[in-house]
């Protein structure tokens, strides 16, 4: 059965939900981290087959896992994985609930769908596009069998399969074949025919195709060979989609005609225009012509009504518009039998009936109550599944440690550290009897324990697991494999903790440098990498160069996660913190204010990002001179973490103390001296007299004393934190 099988002993297959020219794609788990995913397999070639052929292939879908990793965007699937597990090459991505939109013609009969569906989908894939295309990534098999509309509403772009780098074209000709064209009858460009050079206009032609077909119901050349159907996108003109559909808007035909141009120069320069179009046509529901676009040109009809088929089309036929997915239940013995022999055996069996099914159903509520955000009810439901697998599977088995192994990603995020600690060393403990050290999952918990010891503070001991992990990975996966990143940036980030600034630097360099060449300078991870180097840039007191990498990060997220995006507005905080250290204070302000409404709006005046957003912009009024402002602003800040972290907390004691300098500048010395001393004694009481931040603190305090003429409480004081500092070294 499928779901006996694992691969890299991480990724459950569950059941077929596809079948193509190039594999399989299964409804799997990632039994890691407890969520299910889509897993597309290469099928493999057979001794008898033709070896540049076989070669071609799994080099096309290492290919398609490179480009398709590089794609963060809402309107493209996301790729969390790849590999190659015992020959078999995979790509885990995202599981998408929704439709195809092939299969959104069948639901409804064959029939267009609804205008406003049309329009919202040519929106949505334009936008797509349009990112895709300034990631230099070219589709050429856009179809509608491959672009889902998602439950949520939302549309993505899938099966980069034989996309192809823009810069990369020479690699991807000698993996598809000198003059094999790839691609869809029914969709594809007249250069894509004659193969010709192709770039992001030919993508463009195929949507409009796309839209041609959702808009009334069947492609603009829908003819009965495959002869006819390519002469008819190089040569005929197409017949115009409202004058099959009278309701359609006048802009929407104009739109869709202009991108079947026969010529790529007679479509829209790019995506970006292609999405500004809509909206100015949505907008306005206006049938005036396009700016400049002349409309598709007459068909050319061949000499004597024939025209040479191209070479590469011979023998090729149109076939379906899209092949429904298998049942799941039928056995597919490319996959079941020789595809899966010599893979990690399968678990244990099952628990007995009713308390099998009620483990799962509490497993399931306690992933929801993980999705959710809901932490401290998530620890409680991850506990119980951890008690009851134990109890029924045993304290080892693979179920029992990834229950325990998600019981300390919940207590985690809920900050409760310490216990997080002990399940993450229980997991990995377990994990290593029964999988081996090296295995993936027992290396995840490792790395998951040097997190959690990282944020105890406890950095050295961090720092020497990352460095274990580190060389397993490096053993098991290879230096570049997206997992090995993970842990090279997380050793970069522990050694920046460790105050080892230059090796922290150069290390996170490294990493970004790294996973842009494996992801793409634009993905997610790359991103976060670039981050950690422009902390380490800060840390070192290199302001300027802080700043440069701060804002082109904040720039790329904006573009693939868009400007509310969570990541999106750290950056743009950072970006404040380097423009008020080079002194450009009033372009700091000027961000910290629209940083401010951004938090605000999205997440209320006391979100924990709104009040660290306004208590930036309090600094700035203070570097200013502006005193009264920036009171009032830390004054605000002071408040609402003490109501939402507490008196004690210390981001907390943070505003606390901002707020006491401002009170000095304003002269208001005894005020400020209530408030240093506040600070000084929560933190003695908290972190020992002794602690760096303790001593910060009282020589707070001893300044204040000084001010108001109490010289000699001041010199007893700064006696006191020098005794201190000298016992301590």
């Amino acid at each position: 059965m499928a779901d006996t099988r694992l691969l890299q002993g991480r990724y459950r297959l569950l059941d077929l939900i596809g079948r193509g020219g190039m594999g399989e794609v299964w409804r799997a788990r990632d039994e890691s981290l407890g969520r299910q995913v889509a897993v597309k397999c290469l099928k493999p070639t057979g001794p008898k087959a033709d070896r540049e052929l076989g070669h071609g292939l799994r080099a096309r879908f290492r290919r398609e896992a490179q480009v398709a990793a590089a794609l963060q965007h809402h309107g493209v699937t996301v790729v969390h994985d790849f590999g190659d597990a015992d020959g078999v090459l995979f790509l885990v991505m995202e599981l998408l609930e929704g439709r195809n939109l092939s299969q959104l013609l069948d639901d409804n009969d064959g029939r267009p769908l609804p205008v406003g569906e049309v329009e919202e989908i040519a929106a949505q894939l334009a936008a797509a596009l349009a990112y895709t295309h300034e990631q230099s990534v070219v589709h050429r098999d856009l179809k509608p069998a491959n672009i889902v509309r998602c439950l949520d509403g939302t549309v993505k772009i899938c099966d980069f399969g034989i996309a192809r780098l823009g810069h990369d074209i020479g690699f991807t000709a000698k993996i598809t074949g000198t003059g094999i064209a790839m691609g869809t009858p029914h969709y594809m460009s007249p250069e894509q025919i004659g193969g010709g050079h192709l770039d992001e206009r030919s993508d463009l032609y195929s949507l409009g195709c796309v839209l041609y077909e959702i808009a009334t119901g069947a492609p603009p050349f829908d003819l009965g060979d495959t002869w006819s159907i390519l002469v008819g996108h190089r040569d005929t003109a197409p017949e115009p989609p409202a004058g099959q559909r009278g309701e359609l808007p006048g802009y929407l035909d104009e739109v869709i005609l202009t991108l079947l141009a026969k010529e790529p120069e007679d479509r829209p320069r790019s995506a970006r225009e292609l999405a500004a179009l809509i909206g100015t046509g949505r907008a306005a529901h206006t049938s005036a012509p396009l700016p400049g676009r002349p409309s598709a040109r007459p068909g050319l009809a061949p000499p004597g009504g024939e025209l040479p088929l191209p070479a590469w089309a011979r023998g090729m036929t149109a076939g379906p518009k899209a092949a429904p997915a298998p049942a799941p239940d039928v056995p597919h013995p490319a996959l079941t039998t020789a595809w899966t022999r010599g893979w990690p055996p399968a678990p244990s069996p099952a628990a007995p009936g009713q308390e099998h099914t009620d483990l799962e159903a509490q497993s399931a509520e306690a992933r929801r109550l993980s999705a959710a955000g809901r932490w401290t009810d998530a620890c409680e439901a991850h506990r119980r599944v951890t008690a009851g697998r134990a109890r029924v599977l045993g304290p080892d088995h693979p179920d029992t440690l990834t229950a325990r192994y998600e019981l300390g990603y919940a207590l985690s995020r809920a900050g409760r550290d310490v216990a997080a600690l002990q399940e993450y060393e229980q997991a990995a403990a377990g994990r290593e009897r029964v999988l081996g050290a090296l295995h993936p999952d027992t290396l995840a918990a490792r790395q998951e324990t040097a997190y959690v010891l990282g944020r105890l503070g406890r950095h050295a001991e961090a720092h020497g697991m990352y460095t274990a992990v580190l060389a397993g990975r490096e053993h098991t996966l290879g230096p570049e494999h997206p997992d090995t990143l993970r842990c090279r940036h997380d050793l970069a980030f522990s050694l920046g903790r460790l105050g080892r600034l230059e090796e922290s630097h150069r290390a996170a360099e490294e990493v970004a440098a790294a996973r842009a060449r494996v992801l793409g300078p634009g993905h997610r991870d790359t991103l976060v990498t670039r981050y950690e180097v422009g902390y380490a840039l800060g840390r070192l007191g290199r302001w300027s160069e802080a700043l440069e990498v701060y804002g082109a990060v904040a720039g790329a997220r904006a573009q693939s996660l868009g400007a509310d995006h969570p990541d999106t507005l750290a950056a743009r905080y950072e970006t404040g913190i380097s423009l008020g250290r080079l002194g450009r204070s009033e372009e700091a302000l000027h961000l910290y204010r629209a940083l401010l409404a951004d938090r605000t709006r999205l997440g209320g005046p006391e979100d924990l990002e709104t009040l660290r957003a306004r208590h930036g912009l309090g600094v700035n009024l203070g570097r200013l001179g502006r005193w009264p402002e920036a009171l009032a602003e830390a004054e605000q800040v002071l408040a609402g973490r003490e109501r939402v972290l507490g008196p004690d907390h210390p981001d907390t004691l943070v505003a606390r103390r901002e707020a006491a300098v401002c009170l000095g500048w304003l002269g208001r010395w005894p005020e400020a001296l209530d408030a240093y001393r506040k600070v000084a004694e929560t933190r003695e009481r908290l972190l020992g007299p002794g602690h760096t931040e303790v001593l910060a603190a009282r020589e707070d305090e001893a300044r204040c004393l000084e001010q108001l003429g109490r010289v000699q409480e001041a010199a007893a004081l700064h006696r006191q934190v020098a005794a201190l500092r000298a016992r301590l070294g």
